[in-house]
């Protein structure tokens, strides 16, 4: 089968191209960034530059629609955020995604927890805050909170806790925000591959390291029968199909409640990958669930050399990192396929000097060109 990949700057991506190239599939990528982290994969059949989607989605999608037609692409299957700008051209070509009206309000931090309650599902009271006054009746609401942009990724100008002032002097009503009640507890991310409803793949894993306050940098399956059941319900009730993904809070007592979903992988893939029929997943609607078969443990070393260590020698935790670090596989570095870790500082470089010149952080230099603000 002739595959199409898109995102390919993600670790993510990069370990599901390998997985679909070991299981005997073409695999092709498009990108806007030119040296992104899969690009030199031997993985990948051809890697193909596309303009990008946030800044030019119309050439983004005739280039997707060409490169479809060209290379006899039997499924095109977007990673990361540009999967909003696929969804917009989803009839021009085969594509793993479900449509704009029904990503849209998944994506977003408000309209996600509103649809989850209508589904009798637990969250945490949620408001959406575009005044003053709103924010003043959300620090009514709850003793502590916890403040978001209502499209956002990786954490990127979350406050936790904050104290009004601090809120007011801070939040400027340009974009909505979510103010969210604060609840105490581990946090518990999942990813899951679904077909109408019905989950064909699925893992659980625990925040133990992260980079800042957003995205996990160690990976290890946890069996959660509590979250799967709500994963469940909720895919089932939207009929949905793709990649989607969760983050949740289980407090000490064991209450889980949903805060967030991304619609589009995550990095659960590095814990999927290597279950034998997990490639199948993608195709084969009335496949059994795909779990990981065993409790190995992935770590994106250089997140965990740059965020982790820090972190764990600010915390006193560094036994737990080392520990970590000696016991768990780098998902990029492959012995038979070196060159995506050798070369990696390529796209580094590119998100430090974008952050600089838009004074932004590098993680969200990382998404400047695809991400989907609404």
């Amino acid at each position: 089968m002739n595959l199409l990949l898109s995102g390919g700057r993600a670790p993510a991506t990069l370990e599901l191209a390998r997985a679909f190239h070991r299981a005997g599939h073409t695999v092709f990528m498009a990108e806007s960034l030119r040296a992104h982290l899969s690009a030199p994969s031997n993985a990948i059949t051809k890697n193909f530059l596309v303009p990008p989607p946030r800044q030019n989605t119309a050439g983004f999608l005739n280039a997707l629609e060409k490169i479809c037609a060209e290379n006899k692409i039997d499924l095109l299957i977007p990673t990361c955020e540009e999967i909003f700008y696929v969804a917009m051209g989803r009839h021009r070509f085969p594509a793993f995604v479900e449509s704009l009206e029904k990503l849209r309000p998944l994506h977003h931090k408000y309209d996600f927890i509103t649809t989850a309650q209508r589904l009798g599902l637990s969250v945490p009271g949620t408001m959406l805050i575009d005044s003053a006054t709103r924010l003043q009746s959300a620090f009514e609401a709850w003793p502590a909170l916890v403040l978001k942009p209502v499209y956002s990724r990786f954490a990127a100008r979350t406050l936790m806790r904050v104290g009004l002032h601090q809120a007011l002097s801070t939040l400027t009503f340009d974009s909505s925000w979510a103010a969210q009640e604060f609840i105490a507890g581990e946090q518990v991310c999942t990813y899951s591959v679904c077909h109408n409803g019905r989950m064909t793949a699925h893992t659980a894993y625990r925040s133990d390291f992260t980079a800042g306050q957003g995205a996990t940098i160690l990976f290890r399956h946890v069996e959660h029968q509590k979250i799967f059941a709500w994963v469940n319900k909720f895919v089932a009730a939207l009929s949905f199909t793709g990649q989607i993904a969760f983050d949740f809070i289980e407090t000490a007592g064991g209450e889980i409640f949903a805060i967030e979903c991304n619609p589009r992988a995550t990095s659960g893939i590095h814990l999927l990958a290597g279950a034998p029929r997990f490639v199948d997943s993608f195709f084969d609607s009335t496949l059994e669930c795909v779990t990981p078969s065993s409790t190995d443990s992935s770590m994106l070393l250089s997140g965990m050399l740059i965020y982790g260590l820090p972190a764990a020698l600010k915390k006193g935790k560094f036994q737990k990192w080392f520990t970590a670090c000696t016991s768990s596989r780098d998902v990029i570095y492959r012995r038979d396929d070196p060159l995506p870790a050798l070369l990696q500082f390529r796209s580094i470089l590119h998100y430090l000097r974008l952050a600089r010149r838009e004074n932004i952080s590098a993680l969200e230099a990382s998404t400047f060109d695809i991400e989907w603000n609404g």
